[in-house]
């Protein structure tokens, strides 16, 4: 008798879903926007490398500029600003690059949630 309790017992708790836990998907973060660049274009091969200044709204405290497809590493030295030093290599042929900007994911807790990453729309840079 206690045999069969414990396994009606057993199979109630498992078709309720006992055990499984309910997750939250993660919804995406706020939207960066890039309102100017600065400087907004470099001579190919003109320097070692430069100071690369992206301002906007929405910016994430670890906000990532994108120069190209390359994630450089950023700083925010003030709300609505960010700075990145591009390197030589990245301004060697004369062209157009597309300039992001990336606000990461932010994990969520036991039971899912948090945010996706979420890019800015782009801004191109020439280099001449």
């Amino acid at each position: 008798m206690k045999l069969l309790s414990v396994l009606l017992l057993c199979a109630v708790a498992i078709g309720c879903g006992y055990g499984s836990k309910m997750t939250t998907p993660p919804t995406p973060g706020a939207t960066p926007v890039i309102t100017q660049l600065n400087p907004t274009g470099i001579v190919a091969g003109s320097q070692n490398s430069f100071q690369l200044e992206v301002d906007g709204t929405s910016f994430a405290s670890n906000a990532v500029i994108n120069f190209g497809s390359t994630a450089e590493t950023t700083t925010s030295p003030s709300a609505g600003k960010l700075q990145a030093t591009i390197p030589s290599t990245a301004i060697m042929t004369a062209g157009t690059v597309a300039v992001t900007v990336t606000n990461p994911g932010t994990p969520g807790g036991i039971y899912g949630g948090g945010t996706t990453a979420v890019t800015s729309t782009a801004m191109n840079f020439t280099v001449q």
